[in-house]
């Protein structure tokens, strides 16, 4: 008999303090947009490449992830691939790998790169790569020498000059699309 009266009662009421399906649903969404958007602004980024000056490292189209952490937890190295705002308009963000960092002597000889007077290897340039001859420059205190992968199709610090730690947003770590070039990048 007690059974038949709850019955009658009508719909039991939720107990104090639990969510509908829907505010749990817009809860979830909140807490993902915050998550993307702070994961977006301080810790990966995803960039676009519209230009061939990285070639063969990076092409036409790809799309990378960037960490912003990086920097932040450690000093950009010989070789990182970077992503930075354009020092000649800050309003475009270029991709370049850093050859030297502040107080080294930069110079393009014979189609291979010196670094205060030492030959240095470039594993990322195709065999037989041909180049004009740049310098010596010394790299500033505080500011980086960048160039492209692609030297004779590339706008960088050959052009702009050197760049300032500033202007760095953080390091090129993978590609992400297309999908047959998914990787991590390399110095």
């Amino acid at each position: 008999m007690i059974e038949e009266a709850d019955r009658n009662a009508g719909p039991v009421p939720e107990p104090a303090g639990k969510k509908s399906a829907l505010g749990e649903l817009l809860e979830s969404v909140i807490i993902a947009v915050v998550l993307a958007a702070v994961i977006r602004l301080f810790i990966l980024a995803p960039f676009y490449i519209p230009s061939g000056s990285m070639e063969p490292t990076l092409l036409v189209n790809d799309r990378i992830i960037v960490s912003k952490l990086a920097y932040h937890l450690g000093e950009p190295h010989r070789g990182d691939i970077v992503v930075f705002k354009y020092p000649l308009d800050p309003s475009r963000d270029f991709v370049k790998r850093l050859i030297a960092v502040g107080g080294e002597t930069v110079e393009l000889r014979n189609s291979h790169l010196y670094i205060n007077g030492r030959e240095m290897p470039e594993n990322y340039l195709p065999p037989g790569m041909t180049f004009a001859n740049f310098g010596p420059k010394k790299v500033p205190k505080g500011s980086y020498f960048m160039l492209g992968d692609n030297r004779n199709n590339s706008d960088d610090s050959r052009v702009w000059g050197p760049l300032p730690r500033q202007d760095i947003i953080g390091k090129a770590i993978m590609i992400y699309w297309p999908l047959d070039r998914i990787g991590l990048l390399k110095r």
